[in-house]
């Protein structure tokens, strides 16, 4: 089983939305049973919540299911847990980077890095810009690359 692990900072918004996203896309490739998909946040302050309500909402005009979908806080055993950690941003890439110290096996990345001729390099976060619509079209973008880069790179 591949495990990809979604991370942003407070697991409400972006990562969430990459989770429920990606997680459509394996489900629609007929890929459920080789491909597991989670989120977390860096930040505490959200565990257990629900997605921010503008997260639901652009998922639910998307028709894409977030069921069952509350924050965690990421946890260094993540490392071992999952294939690929995909963060949102640098900020999330600095951190993961310092938690994860040498162990090199872990592919850690950001979410644009797999787009080509991407608009931004970090996803804003949109608890600050209020852009969920912006943010759902990049993560949707670096969503289907990443699917992309995983089949290509595990022959699926």
């Amino acid at each position: 089983m591949i495990r990809v692990l979604f991370v942003c900072l407070g697991n409400i918004c972006r990562s969430p939305m990459a989770e429920a996203i990606f997680r459509d896309l394996v489900k629609k490739e007929g890929l459920s049973d080789k491909i597991e998909v989670d989120s977390a946040g860096l930040g505490h302050w959200h565990v257990g919540e629900l997605p921010h309500e503008g997260t639901r909402e652009i998922l639910e005009e998307q028709c894409i299911s977030y069921e069952g979908m509350k924050a965690r806080q990421f946890h260094i055993r993540d490392f071992g847990d999952f294939d690929y950690l995909i963060a949102m941003d640098d900020q999330n890439i600095s951190e993961l980077q310092e938690l994860k110290g040498n162990n090199g096996l872990i592919k850690v990345a950001k979410l644009m890095e797999f787009v080509d001729e991407t608009k931004e390099d970090d996803v804003p976060d949109p608890f600050f810009t209020g852009k969920f619509d912006y943010t759902y079209e990049l993560v949707s973008e670096g969503c289907h690359e990443l699917l992309k880069y995983i089949r290509n790179e595990n022959n699926l």
